[in-house]
């Protein structure tokens, strides 16, 4: 049941951290793992949807330190797999993704996994300051501040038709 109801939601999280398809899979299909394991340690969840977001960010921390140790960081946000745009109600959605990205890649990282979080993967404040060991006013104000940054980093004409 929690695979069918975050197993989408990990995937993005985890994908527009690490902007490679199949290392995206990988990553969530780990973090459940993990969750699996620790719930078949015995240990209690009160927040299962925030256990698999904190599993899945740090596999994905771990992925950069590995790649960083490598050298290859670099070659990991450079090469990536651009999703495809399918047909059908998330159409728009899609498009604003693809056309945001790049300027998504130029904010600094905590900024950038908040709007990832909020937006992106539909976290509420609260949730995400469960994530991240912050209040929600905390979460609210560095979301304001990342959202007005990444206003200025957008030219107008990205979002005009």
């Amino acid at each position: 049941e929690a695979y069918d109801a975050y197993a989408d939601a990990i995937f993005r999280h985890c994908y527009f951290r690490v902007y490679q398809q199949e290392l995206a899979k990988d990553l969530t299909q780990q973090a459940f793992m993990k969750v699996w394991q620790y719930l078949a340690a015995g240990h209690a969840v009160e927040n299962l949807r925030a256990l698999l977001y904190k599993a899945a960010n740090n596999l994905v921390i771990d992925e950069f330190r590995k790649k960083r140790e490598t050298g290859s960081l670099e070659a990991l946000q450079e090469t990536g797999f651009e999703p495809g745009i399918e047909t059908g109600p998330d159409l728009e959605r899609q498009l604003d993704q693809q056309r945001i990205r790049p300027y998504l890649q130029r904010l600094e990282t905590d900024q950038r996994d908040l709007l990832v979080m909020r937006y992106i993967d539909d976290l509420s404040p609260k949730e995400i300051a469960e994530l991240l060991g912050e209040t929600p006013n905390v979460i609210s104000v560095r979301l304001h501040r990342a959202l007005a940054r990444l206003r200025r980093l957008i030219p107008p004409y990205v979002f005009s038709f």
